[in-house]
Parts: C-alpha cells; sequence; structure tokens
C-alpha cells in the first residue's frame, strides 16, 4: 500500500505496537524488474530488498530466518488444518503460475534437503507442483502445522536449520519474482458463530478489519488469526502479517446458572474433551458454539494424558513444558524443543484441565534457549 503514516501507536517503554498508514489509493510501489536469474546471494539479496524475505522463518526457535544460513530444507504447508480455515482452493485459484515460481526459487535458497510440500490427503490442487517433494498428510488439526510435517518426514536434529514459509507467502514471492512489484495479496477466511457474514475475501496483510468487511455481532471477540493461536484485534484492529483468518466469538463472560449452564447442567450442548458431558456420544461432526471462557482458574500441573492425545509428536509434551518452566536448557535439548513452536501446543492448551498458558511457555523456552546459545 502507499500512502502517508497516519499514526503511530506506542506502548509500554516507547515501544511501537502498531504504524497507521493511510493509503493514497494509488497503490503504486517500487519497480525491481522481473528475476532474471543468478546465484543463490544475488536471490537472497533481491528478496530482502524486495521485503518480500521477511516471510521466511526458521527451525529451531520459530523466528525470522537469518538469511546468512543455507537451510538444510524449506518446508511449506499446503493446507491449513486449524477451525475454519482458508480453502487452499480459494487461495490458489488464478495463482498457480506464480506458486511454481515461488517454489522455484525456493528450490534455489534451499539446501541438499530441497523444497517439501505437505498436501492434504485426497486433495489435488497442488499435485502439480513441480521441482519439491509433496508428501500427503491425513487427520485433524495440527497435521497442517508444519511443525508435524517436519517431524513425520526428516527430523531436525541440533545445530541444524530449516525454513518454513507459509502458501500464499510462496505465492507472492513468486508474483515478485515475475513482475518486479512487492504483493501482500492475501485470501482471508472470515468466520467464527458471531461473524455476521462469514465468507472468504482477498485483501491485503495489515488492512484494518473493518475495511474488509469484518462485522460481528453485538458483544463478540475478534480475533486477528486462527481461534487456537491468534490474538485478540477488534473491530477496529489489523490483519496480522502472518494472519489468514479473522474468528468472532462470543465473549462468554455471562454468569451461568449452576444447573442449567454450569458444571452441574446436563451439558447437552457442550464440548467436552474429558467425556464430563453425554455430547462425546453424538456424532464427531456435531457443531458446537463455544465462547471464550476458559471455565476455570490455573490450577495444578497434573499429567493426565490430554495433552499425548492431540499432540501428534514423539515427544514428551508435559515433561518439556515443565523443562521449560525451571528453565532446564539440556533437559529442554533432550525433550526435542528444536522441533516445535508455540502453535503446536494450541490444542494442548485448548483440553488442558490445569489451564495451563502453554502457548506463552513454550515461546519463552524458545526464546530464552536462543539467548543462551547466542
Amino acid at each position: 500500500v502507499s500512502g502517508t503514516v497516519k499514526e503511530i501507536v506506542r506502548g509500554a517503554k516507547r515501544r511501537i505496537l502498531a504504524v497507521t498508514v493511510e493509503s493514497d489509493g494509488a497503490n503504486t510501489a517500487r519497480d525491481f524488474g522481473p528475476w532474471n536469474g543468478g546465484d543463490r546471494e544475488s536471490l537472497v539479496a533481491h528478496l530482502a530488498a524486495g521485503g518480500v524475505f521477511g516471510a521466511m522463518r526458521q527451525r529451531p526457535f520459530d523466528v525470522l530466518a537469518n538469511p546468512a544460513d543455507t537451510p538444510r530444507a524449506i518446508y511449506v504447508s499446503g493446507f491449513d488444518s486449524a477451525p475454519l480455515a482458508v480453502d487452499t482452493a480459494l487461495a490458489v485459484d488464478g495463482k498457480i503460475e506464480h506458486l511454481q515460481r515461488g517454489i522455484d526459487a525456493l528450490g534455489q535458497l534451499a539446501g541438499s534437503g530441497g523444497v517439501h510440500v505437505g498436501l492434504r490427503q485426497g486433495d489435488n490442487t497442488l499435485a502439480s507442483l513441480q521441482g519439491c517433494t509433496l508428501t500427503s498428510f491425513d487427520g485433524p488439526h495440527p497435521s497442517g502445522n508444519v511443525s508435524v510435517q517436519i517431524h513425520h518426514t526428516a527430523p531436525i536434529n541440533k545445530g541444524e536449520v530449516l525454513w518454513t514459509i507459509g502458501l500464499q507467502d510462496v505465492i507472492n514471492l513468486g508474483s515478485f519474482l515475475q513482475t518486479g512489484r512487492y504483493s501482500a495479496d492475501r485470501v482471508v477466511a472470515l468466520g467464527g458463530s458471531e461473524m455476521v457474514n462469514p465468507r472468504h475475501v482477498r485483501t491485503i496483510a495489515g488492512s484494518q478489519l473493518c475495511d474488509i468487511g469484518v462485522a460481528a455481532k453485538e458483544g463478540a471477540r475478534i480475533i486477528s488469526g486462527s481461534v487456537l493461536t491468534g490474538i485478540t484485534a477488534g473491530k477496529d484492529g489489523f490483519l496480522g502479517a502472518f494472519s489468514t483468518q479473522v474468528v468472532a466469538l462470543p465473549e462468554g463472560h455471562e454468569p451461568k446458572f449452576l444447573l442449567t449452564d454450569g458444571w452441574l447442567s446436563p451439558g447437552l450442548d457442550k464440548f467436552s474433551v474429558s467425556r464430563a458431558y453425554p455430547t462425546w456420544l453424538m456424532p464427531k461432526n456435531k457443531q458446537y458454539t463455544l465462547d471464550t471462557n476458559q471455565n476455570g482458574e490455573d490450577r495444578a500441573f497434573v499429567v493426565s494424558g490430554q495433552y499425548e492425545a492431540v499432540f501428534p509428536f514423539d515427544i514428551y509434551p508435559v515433561h518439556l513444558i515443565k523443562s521449560i518452566m525451571v528453565n532446564d536448557i539440556d533437559a529442554m535439548e533432550k525433550l526435542g524443543i528444536y522441533e516445535v513452536a508455540p502453535e503446536d501446543f494450541a490444542l494442548c492448551e485448548f483440553v488442558c484441565t490445569s489451564k495451563i498458558p502453554v502457548q506463552s511457555i513454550v515461546r519463552e523456552g524458545l526464546d530464552a534457549l536462543k539467548l543462551e546459545l547466542g
């Protein structure tokens, strides 16, 4: 987007929280010219100059990739398994040429492991892609998480570096190489029980939510990103740089009568992982209206076996979390912290009886480990 800086929002210690740019409607952009080929170093410099390289992230630590590194391989998840996620067919509609150009460029950036694209089992939308290893994954969320796909194809070891990038970011990368102009296009899914008009929209990253048609019912919480990993944005908030969803949910702060809506109620319309309500006998495709209520506060962190049921890694999640909480670096390394990102623990946090903020703990652990290792 082109325009003028309208506002700079600062938080504690003058930290910049947001920079608002008022569009001039022209959307003029610097023209870097189409990429005509060259060595790996010049390609990295070209992508960095055009602002496209910032979409690349690295494992371990789940941070922005260092252009000075040569990753063993680059992984792209070709589908999103999160609730209410974007339809892959809509995201790549009319963009296959750009996507293939992006895959070709990633092949030049990757090391000996090449480029890997994860496909949803039975979906042939991306089956025509060339120059990459296509692997099909089946099952519910988090099968679409790139960490899961890495773990089940070529797990990362200490000292290795992998890069990851989102599917729509690969499209934008390919578009930049073909046209010479930076593109921040996004197909975004608007969903949730409180969204007035759920649908897919095409917009640009960083757009103000009210400008892309986000309209929620009164008192709803609007989330930029997945319902499991996103952040509260509000109707005047903005679409995150890596977000492809906007979700509206009931706040759930209304008082609930113990016998009709509380824990002593029959719970015929309540979802329960622990089979506390008879709805576990219902078909798995039964839909529920969930709110943001945690239904409890922090409790003793007990071993319940709930994490393992939703965590498809050959890793002990509870032991890893506890090693992070006591900052035991050696234990964290032995328990597989190099393979994971906070989003991989989203379902663990959702089902957690102890109400532990697992994702933030994992983020703190990764940051502490990165600081320790320099």
